[in-house]
């Protein structure tokens, strides 16, 4: 498929860029008119822009339908102040029965029967069963447009910051298994951080990596290694040298390989380099590559 932006209704623009492009965190912000009336709405174009300010940026949309404008932006116009919730799984169901399109004025903490409490530094109230929550001063709502779907860059700096000591780990570090986030997706999905969902990735190494335009042929054209496995292999600084791809060709499970498809060499290629991914899954790279080498002996 290929969109220009210009040829379809911005509803279906809309369900496309949110589909394919996620999954998103979630603001669950709450803020007050002038008359200190208090609301709650979740919005998912969001996300954090800076730590030296401390900066978050969320983006209430008119409406498509009508092009109206939503309460919260309403709210940070008259008073310039807005908490930022994030959303657990534990709470997701309430947040999503407060982004109802309730009348001007109604509680959505009532609603969805979660805490208001009381915050340190501004008037809004956090969520209290949400895991941190970020008090926030608006420094600037930037307008991209006037028409329905456009958005409306709140851009919000951090005054006070609360997070859970449920979900921190024994130095002090948020936990993602014990933090339970969720994200949003298109339509009706949702995505839970948590589980086989959550996974670590080594950072590139601190040496340059070779790159994958430097692996050999013979390994980057592998009909069994992945783009992935290329991309990990690729993050190593230098190639072990040959003593000790020798010394490793003596292990077991290397001689077994040997033994079993001596007479095989498209089989045996694929072995070894089937091998070389089950180290690149436990973060082995070096093994990997030593088990990728063997074919030159």
């Amino acid at each position: 498929m290929i969109v220009d932006p210009k040829d379809i209704s911005t509803g279906k623009l809309h369900g496309l860029m949110l589909g394919t492009i996620g999954p998103r965190p979630i603001a669950f912000a709450s803020t007050i008119d002038k008359d200190g009336n208090v609301n709650i709405s979740p919005f998912s174009f969001f996300n954090v822009f800076s730590a030296n300010p401390p900066i978050l940026i969320f983006s209430p949309a008119r409406r498509v339908r009508d092009n109206t404008t939503k309460h919260t932006l309403e709210n940070v116009m008259e008073h310039p102040e807005v908490v930022i919730n994030v959303v657990n799984y534990a709470m997701v169901e309430q947040m999503s029965l407060s982004s109802t399109e309730y009348d001007k004025g109604v509680d959505e903490f009532i609603k969805s029967g979660l805490t208001a409490v009381p915050s340190e530094t501004i008037k809004p109230p956090r969520v209290g069963e949400s895991p941190a929550a970020y008090e926030c001063v608006v420094n600037e709502v930037v307008a991209l447009g006037d028409e329905g779907g456009a958005g409306n860059l709140i851009i919000a700096e951090v005054k006070m910051a609360h997070i859970k000591d449920e979900i921190l780990d024994a130095d002090g570090r948020p936990d993602p298994l014990k933090a339970d986030l969720v994200g949003r997706m298109g339509g009706d999905y949702y995505c839970r951080a948590n589980g086989s969902a959550i996974f670590t990735l080594p950072k590139p190494n601190a040496n340059k990596g070779i790159g994958v335009d430097q692996i050999p042929d013979f390994i980057r054209n592998s009909v069994v290694l992945t783009g992935n496995n290329l991309g990990r292999l690729g993050n190593i600084a230098h190639l072990p040298d040959n003593e000790n791809v020798l010394a490793f060709s003596e292990t077991a499970e290397i001689q077994e390989i040997f033994r079993r498809f001596q007479n095989d060499v498209e089989s045996l290629e694929n072995h070894l380099h089937q091998l070389a991914q089950r180290y690149l899954a436990s973060n082995d790279l070096e093994k990997a590559w030593l088990t990728l080498l063997q074919k030159k002996n």
